[in-house]
């Protein structure tokens, strides 16, 4: 099988404007054993996942990959209310924000107007269970997710509310993605909290 043809030399600059803007990032994270700027390491993560799920990913697909956090810094949890709903606007305005912000990045390196809408579409997660590529866009998110963050959230909430967020993020992702996930090389208590949410018995 073909894979993906060699990367155009302004989707290599658009990738370079990506990862400056995150570079920003005023939080770390400690990614494989280097301190590095949250989002900017997450976007490369997600980079990473989604060629790996799927091989022949087009640049659509690898653009909103390294920009679907993009800035995401900039608009904090806590300027919205508290509790879910609260939550789900936060999240629904910044799939917008973040889709408006590439946008702009594509534009200035070039990209026709039917790629830069095709990338928007994914980081905004439209169809997600009748795309394949949003599909595979979430389920890097979600692997993302489990390798870089579930044992802050399971500090953070307990184990019994980790649980219900691992449940919620395993409904989230295809067959091909829990397969992935059962690959990663989590701790011991992770990976029980994980076992525990995808077989509740």
């Amino acid at each position: 099988m073909d894979g993906p043809p060699e990367p155009s030399s302004r989707f290599e600059a658009a990738i370079a404007a990506i990862d400056a803007a995150n570079a920003d990032d005023p939080h770390t994270i400690v990614v494989r054993g280097a301190a590095r700027p949250k989002e900017q390491a997450h976007a490369e993560l997600m980079t990473e996942w989604v060629r790996r799920l799927d091989p022949s990913a087009d640049e659509a697909q690898l653009l909103a990959a390294r920009a679907h956090h993009l800035r995401r810094w900039t608009s904090p949890r806590s300027d919205y209310p508290p509790g879910r709903a609260g939550y789900l606007r936060w999240r629904t305005a910044l799939k917008a924000r973040h889709a408006e912000e590439v946008g702009a990045i594509l534009g200035d390196c070039d990209y026709d107007a039917a790629t830069v809408e095709r990338v928007q579409a994914i980081v905004r997660k439209d169809h997600l269970r009748t795309d394949p590529a949003t599909q595979t866009h979430e389920d890097a998110l979600c692997l993302t997710f489990l390798e870089t963050q579930l044992a802050g959230v399971g500090d953070q909430l307990g184990d019994e509310k980790t649980v219900e967020v691992l449940r919620r993020t395993w409904a989230k992702m295809s067959p091909r993605g829990r397969e992935a996930a059962q690959t990663l090389d989590l701790a011991p208590t992770q990976r029980e909290l994980l076992e525990r949410a995808i077989d509740p018995a």
